[in-house]
């Protein structure tokens, strides 16, 4: 059985190499609500990921759509340096309740602007964070339109909904999952509940910085089997060459 030349072989695993690194590739790509997922009735604090996709251009701005189906009375950002927040507010149809007030109006779009000199450059990405609530509990999840603005003009709608036994669309909004509210053990006080739901934000921090390990786990193992398959390649070529020595 004739041998494969030490160039072929490096050249499969060239190619079995990058094919893993395109599949993980989509996981960076897009505009994401992190963590994605927070309690139903809770308050949480999340952040929009930004990922600069252009490698021409820098980002300038962004700006996020609240879903007005679904209303939250607090709406607050965390300041970016570098960065200008402004919030727009619209009048609601029907009054939220928070507090023992109504509410007759809540934001409704988010828009975050560079200062000058400040740019979100090729290869980089931002975290903007937001603290909402009182997530909604009728619902299972919040669907945020975002337009990302390069500074050549380009302006990428990620605006798409995801449909139930379809492919993901190209350019998919930013999705927050809502789950129920964990009921409180059996004999605890609802001072005990209230104090639970007060550390909603504080938790879903925790969880912000664990989904952050996750991806780094992640991507440290796609370099450690790329890793492993140029390496084996390169040993089952070594082999060859000494089989062929030895036999002449």
């Amino acid at each position: 059985m004739r041998s494969l030349p030490a160039r072929r072989i490096a050249g499969i695993a060239a190619v079995a190499a990058s094919s893993v690194l395109a599949l993980a590739a989509p996981a960076f790509a897009h505009v994401t609500v992190q963590p994605g997922s927070a309690q139903q009735g809770g308050y949480s604090a999340v952040a929009f990921r930004v990922p600069n996709e252009n490698d021409n251009a820098a980002t300038v701005k962004l700006e996020v759509s609240l879903p007005m189906d679904h209303p939250m009375a607090s709406v607050r950002t965390e300041p970016v340096p570098g960065w200008t927040a402004t919030l727009e507010k619209s009048k609601l149809d029907k009054p939220l309740k928070s507090h023992g007030q109504d509410i007759n109006e809540a934001v409704s779009k988010i828009t975050w602007t560079a200062n000058d000199g400040t740019k979100l450059g090729p290869g980089q990405f931002l975290d903007f964070r937001v603290s909402l609530g009182a997530l909604p509990a009728d619902t299972d999840k919040l669907t945020f339109k975002a337009l990302q603005t390069y500074d050549n003009g380009d302006v990428v709608r990620w605006i798409e909904e995801a449909k139930d036994g379809q492919p993901e669309p190209a350019k998919p909004a930013p999705v927050l999952t809502l789950t129920p509210a964990a009921k409180p053990a059996d004999g605890a006080s609802p001072a005990a509940a209230d104090h639970h739901a007060g550390d909603a934000a504080g938790g879903d921090q925790a969880a912000a910085k664990s989904d952050d390990s996750d991806s780094t786990a992640r991507t440290l193992g796609v370099v450690g089997i790329v890793v492993g398959v140029v390496g084996a390649a390169l040993g089952v070529a070594g082999l060859r060459r000494r089989s062929s020595g030895s036999a002449s």
